[in-house]
């Protein structure tokens, strides 16, 4: 074999390699609706965008750290503490989110504004919400008014 088809050889894996590569880091899933989302793991930049709620993503399951919702904005910390990809998606009344895929140990924001009724929180990673990564959450109405201001008798 010639030093030319070997330098060709070693180009075309080389190459191959690359494009590989590349693949890989464009198949990782994302948002199909672009609501607000970052993968990191510093939640400083998260802290003005409404309520936070910790979604922590396992195989396969999902816990949230609230169980009580009112309408309004939230943004939710998606950390996938199992050993596969995961991604948070919220269904339900206010439309729906999907957060980015994410790889273990990692995290990702989503910020969604809830309105009154039922949603579901699923992983929609392929199968997982089947193997039983999803909840259901409530979004409770408005508070009730304050009776401060008015008189339970009559007035002689």
């Amino acid at each position: 074999m010639t030093t030319s088809h070997i330098h060709r050889r070693i180009l075309l894996g080389v190459a191959a390699g690359g494009l590989t590569a590349l693949l890989a880091a464009c198949g990782g899933g994302g948002n199909g609706n672009g609501s607000s989302n970052s993968n990191s793991n510093d939640n400083s930049a998260s802290t003005s965008h409404g309520a936070q709620v910790t979604a922590e993503l396992s195989d396969f399951h999902i816990k949230l750290s609230t169980e009580k919702f009112q309408p309004g904005q939230y943004t939710f910390t998606a950390k996938n503490t199992g050993s596969h990809v995961h991604a948070l998606e919220i269904e339900g009344p206010g439309g729906e989110n999907r957060s980015k895929t994410v790889d273990p140990g990692q995290s990702t924001t989503l910020t969604v504004t809830l309105k009154s009724g039922s949603y579901e929180v699923y992983c929609p990673v392929d199968g997982h919400k089947d193997l039983g990564m999803k909840t259901e959450i409530s979004v409770g109405g408005a508070p009730a008014p304050s009776d401060n201001n008015t008189s339970s008798g009559s007035a002689y």
